[in-house]
């Protein structure tokens, strides 16, 4: 469907760059004035590892996160995913390859209201138009998978916190992507419900997706592979 152009090679074995930033950067403009939000980066997100970026409000991080998930256009660099420079491709194998490869996570769920739990999981399936019974049979595995399976009719107002994010994470995946990003998504949880969450997670990056979680809570660190820390729109550290 897409052909690789102008990115570094895509290796095969289990730690796999499936997204990469080479010297990416991005600047907003508004009339005369620039804000650079991203200041050139290079950053390779891999199979099997879940990927903390970690910062204040208004370091970047968000930025660095939406270019890793093609949400934003690089002002200088490109992002590839496996292998494909996303400068090559048009809005609709843009739009294609986000639907694709790609599962966002929320920091306020973004669940549809009158939709029951199974109904939220089944959109992005819906989308791709798949047939009913391929539906059905993800949405379950999907559902079974973040333990939620009992709660398929509920609606969003009758589930916990935790629950609903346990919902847009099996949203997330139901399409089975490559890559599952996170912006916030512990931020409106309590304590119980934040470790049952970063365990669904990490269990996504230990069964071989790239999990990505923009984050300022260092709580998170234990259940990490890899750590950036960003500061005015620059990555500071490592580990």
């Amino acid at each position: 469907m897409f052909e690789p152009a102008c990115c570094s090679q895509y290796p095969e074995g289990d730690r796999t760059a499936v997204s990469e930033l080479i010297s990416a950067s991005k600047t907003f403009r508004s009339g005369t004035t620039e804000i650079i939000a991203l200041h050139k980066t290079d950053l390779a997100l891999h199979r099997g590892e879940l990927l903390l970026i970690i910062g204040p409000s208004g370091s970047g991080k968000t930025t660095l996160l939406s270019l890793i998930g093609c949400v934003l256009y690089p002002t200088e660099g490109c992002v590839c995913i496996k292998g494909i420079n996303t400068r090559s491709l048009n809005d609709r194998q843009l739009a294609e390859l986000r639907l694709k490869e790609i599962g966002f996570v929320f920091q306020n769920f973004n669940l549809i209201a009158p939709l029951q739990a199974a109904e939220n999981v089944m959109v992005p399936l819906l989308l791709k138009g798949l047939p009913k019974e391929t539906v059905s049979m993800k949405v379950d595995s999907a559902l079974r998978l973040v333990g939620l399976n009992h709660r398929r009719r509920s609606l969003p107002k009758q589930l916990s916190g935790g629950e609903q994010q346990r919902i847009a994470i099996a949203r997330a995946l139901v399409s089975d992507p490559s890559i599952i990003l996170c912006d916030e998504p512990t931020a409106s949880l309590d304590v119980e419900s934040l470790e049952t969450v970063l365990k669904e997670l990490r269990h996504l990056a230990d069964t071989g997706k790239a999990v990505a979680i923009v984050t300022h809570d260092l709580r998170l660190t234990e259940y990490a592979d890899k750590i950036v820390y960003m500061e005015n729109g620059m990555i500071t550290e490592r580990k």
